[in-house]
């Protein structure tokens, strides 16, 4: 029997809400932190198929999510379309060669770097109750572009901006790699055993109207539609942060089954101005639940009066930040099963 959360994708308004957290396989957890300490670096402990899948797990055996997200990195694209990627210490991901031109033609595929993520998900989900669902996911295109083009992340995405207003035969060209990349990836997790996937757009809010019709919406549409058509019943979750005042045309255009909203979105607006039915998923404040207290319990209370008339995935408005106490997660999970 599938779980609450495919329920709630499949447009059902569920007895009990299902919840999980964005980031939620990581560093505030002591069982994180140890085994990183024991495995190295952050890509080598995506790499390592049986430590990244009792990563995934750790959550699941702590709180009982109704979803377990795959361990990973969206930066997993970017390496298999041939740039060199690795993390500095206190800094952040660095990709090689920067595509400050979009000229991607060049670079040597390595598709096998999917491989071992593909046996994460195996294992994870052989390890799963029928209760919990398997989440896979992936950068969108222009998010993860924004990394290709500059190399590393930065504060506005200048560089890729420039270079789609600049060159956008070029630009395209990078999207149009990616966008391919992204779907033989996701049909690979699927095969593997996901259940469902989230396509993560961080940077969505950089971009004016007219290019996240092209960038963001028009991408994001494509890679919905061919996993809708290969594979049937596997639900899409699309999250493109910072949308905003785009957000509508987002969930009707992209084809997407559940629509994740980040913390600045009001949710009684976004309740209005969606299809009736559609599910969402979201959007307390990380930052509330690093904080606690009444200000966190009001908060989550609100969001879920708030959804109350449609299918709902509780969720962060973006990850959970390292700081937080884990008692705060124990408080937010008694209020959204409805325990205290």
């Amino acid at each position: 029997m599938p779980g609450c959360l495919l329920d709630t994708l499949a447009g059902q308004r569920t007895a009990r809400r299902p919840v999980w957290l964005m980031r939620q396989a990581g560093r505030y957890l002591p069982e994180y932190r140890d085994l990183r300490a024991q495995k190295g670096g952050f890509l080598e402990l995506v790499y390592d198929s049986e430590a990244a899948a009792e990563v995934t797990i750790q959550p699941i055996d702590r709180f009982g999510f109704d979803g377990a997200i795959l361990f990973s990195d969206i930066l997993i694209v970017p390496h298999a379309l041939g740039q060199d990627l690795w993390f500095e210490a206190g800094e952040g991901p660095r990709l090689a060669p920067p595509l400050v031109d979009g000229a991607w033609e060049g670079l040597e595929r390595a598709f096998r770097h999917f491989e071992p993520i593909y046996r994460t998900v195996t294992l994870v989900r052989g390890r799963l109750g029928p209760e919990t669902t398997m989440l896979g996911f992936a950068g969108s295109p222009w998010t993860v572009a924004t990394y290709m083009v500059a190399g590393q992340g930065s504060k506005d995405q200048g560089a890729a901006r420039s270079l789609a207003y600049r060159d956008p035969s070029a630009f395209a060209s990078l999207i149009g790699a990616i966008e391919a990349a992204t779907i033989e990836y996701l049909l690979g997790q699927i095969d593997a055993g996901a259940e469902a996937v989230q396509l993560f757009d961080s940077w969505a809010g950089s971009l004016s109207p007219a290019q996240f019709e092209q960038w963001v919406i028009a991408p994001n549409a494509r890679i919905t539609a061919v996993i809708h058509e290969r594979r049937p019943g596997i639900p899409v979750i699309g999250f493109p942060k910072g949308a905003g005042a785009k957000l509508p045309a987002y969930a009707r255009e992209t084809g997407v089954d559940g629509l994740g909203i980040d913390e600045t979105t009001d949710p009684l607006w976004i309740d209005g101005e969606l299809p009736d039915g559609m599910p969402v998923q979201g959007n307390l404040d990380p930052m509330l639940l690093l904080a606690g207290g009444p200000a966190l319990e009001d908060a989550a209370r609100g969001i879920l009066a708030a959804f109350s008339g449609r299918p709902h995935i509780f969720n962060l408005g973006h990850g959970i930040d390292k700081s937080t106490p884990i008692p705060h997660v124990e408080r937010l999970l008694e209020i959204v099963r409805g325990e205290g």
